[in-house]
């Protein structure tokens, strides 16, 4: 499928109290494959819907030529209510694709996909001869699909071509090379400070040895004030150009945005999580009216870390809410579950998280036992730093601030076995490393349902139990 170039021209986008992005220039070529990444709320759906023309830049101008055949799947499918996720996508993506369009846009294709439909799309966009623009956080996607990134970051966008790998490579290098040179430049300050203070003392020396001289009639007064003087400015140009040169290192360095490493504390330490078993079910049968799931058998160290796998609408959710113990569900055989009190979930949508109160009265409410200070301290360690981040509504937080903090009350009040149900669907890049970083420390059991097989690699998933066994 070939079209004429679409041409973006200094095209920005922005909102009362923020700027996504501004002054970014782009020619689309035909056949072009084009991931657009950046943290949540950066504007990647903006973007698309100003290709679309659904959306207007705040600056700038769009080119689209006559002719050019839209494909779109918004990352919200409202259609197709009585279908699963999956279902909606498939569905949606299959009418897109009957427009036989020069351009296909995705938003968040893989989020509720499972293994075979992820592998089914990955096919599809390979085979697909048009042009792709596809907002994801999907790695697998990034690394298969795509050779053109817009990344947006710190109100600009950086193209780049080459592979993910490539890109992921060239970003730490360049973080690297900043880094090292600020540390050097800190090392330089040091330096010039502990210089200024010899001066100091040295002309604090001359000063008196001055004045004294000047007493004694052996040299004017106006020889002692220039020298001092001199001394003063050789020290302070010193110093106003290292102030400058660190300055614009760090506004480079904020640009490339280093992310912050993760270092929680947990409450539960590995001896006490012990070895022995903390989960078995025998024969289990599950299900509503009628059972979905029968002759489950499933059994789970205390540190062991177990994913659950099938197809969606398989009744992977519904043997999460049995272990939940979950009032609504018909169940039978024998089920040795936890405590509730030694249980943690978290989904994706984060549903346990107040939306009315603060990010600190929640960690109070969860964790009564901390002190002011600790509790602070704790928040701190998952990077709610700042007074107005810790005291802002839990509505009014971002994916990534609703994941951390979701991390900091599970690491307050470690549960033995943790729960996790598709946690890494709609968070970018940087906030799914931090959800990593987390559990990799965690000492308990780990139970995931999860489609993103580069993530359950990461956390040290090694065994795997297929839902469709207990049909």
């Amino acid at each position: 499928m070939s079209h004429q170039s679409i041409k973006l021209t200094k095209v920005c986008l922005s909102f009362p109290q923020k700027l996504c992005f501004e002054d970014f220039n782009a020619d689309i070529h035909a056949g072009s494959r084009i991931a657009i990444i950046g943290q949540n709320g950066t504007g990647k759906s903006s973007l698309l819907k100003i290709l679309l023309g659904s959306v207007e830049p705040s600056n700038g101008r769009l080119n689209v030529p006559e002719g050019i055949v839209f494909g779109y799947v918004s990352q919200t499918i409202q259609i197709y209510e009585s279908k699963s996720g999956g279902e909606r996508f498939n569905k949606a993506l299959s009418n897109a694709l009957s427009k036989r369009p020069d351009v296909l846009i995705l938003d968040e294709p893989t989020n509720h996909l499972d293994v075979h439909n992820r592998q089914s799309l990955m096919r599809h966009l390979n085979k697909f001869s048009g042009t792709l623009i596809v907002a994801t956080h999907d790695v697998e996607l990034l690394r298969t699909c795509v050779d053109t990134f817009w990344c947006i970051q710190s109100g600009k966008i950086r193209l780049f071509k080459g592979s993910f790998d490539d890109l992921q490579q060239e970003l730490n290098i360049e973080r690297s090379s900043l880094q090292c040179e600020l540390d050097s430049l800190e090392q330089q300050k040091r330096i010039s400070h502990q210089k200024r203070m010899r001066e100091q003392e040295r002309a604090k020396r001359s000063r008196l040895m001055g004045e004294k001289h000047i007493r004694e009639r052996k040299w004017p007064t106006i020889v002692s004030d220039e020298k001092m003087r001199r001394a003063v400015e050789t020290a302070g140009k010193k110093n106003r150009a290292l102030n400058q040169k660190r300055e614009k290192l760090i506004e480079k360095l904020d640009e490339l945005r280093l992310p912050e490493v993760i270092k929680p504390t947990f409450s539960l330490s590995s001896s006490k999580a012990q070895a022995k078993t903390i989960l078995s079910i025998s024969n289990g049968v599950v299900g509503y009216d009628k059972p979905i799931l029968s002759h489950i058998n499933f059994s789970m160290g205390g540190m062991e870390r177990i994913a659950l796998k099938g197809k969606n609408g398989s009744g992977k959710t519904t043997i999460v809410k049995a272990i939940l113990n979950d009032s609504a569900l018909d169940m039978d055989g024998s089920w040795m579950i936890p405590k509730t009190q030694d249980i943690g979930y978290l989904d994706q949508h984060y549903a346990d998280l107040n939306p009315n109160k603060n990010a600190l009265d929640i960690l109070y409410a969860w964790a009564p036992h901390l002190a002011q200070a600790e509790a602070r301290k704790h928040m701190n360690a998952f990077l709610f730093r700042k007074s107005e981040e810790v005291m802002a509504l839990t509505s009014t937080l971002s994916g990534g601030e609703k994941a951390r903090l979701s991390l900091a009350l599970i690491a307050a009040k470690t549960p033995r076995l943790l729960i996790l149900d598709e946690v890494t669907n709609n968070l970018d890049l940087e906030t799914r490393e931090h959800v990593i970083q987390v559990l990799r420390a965690f000492p308990g059991a780990l139970l995931l349902i999860s489609h993103d097989e580069d993530f359950l690699k990461a956390v040290g998933v090694e065994t795997f139990y297929d839902v469709e066994m207990w049909k």
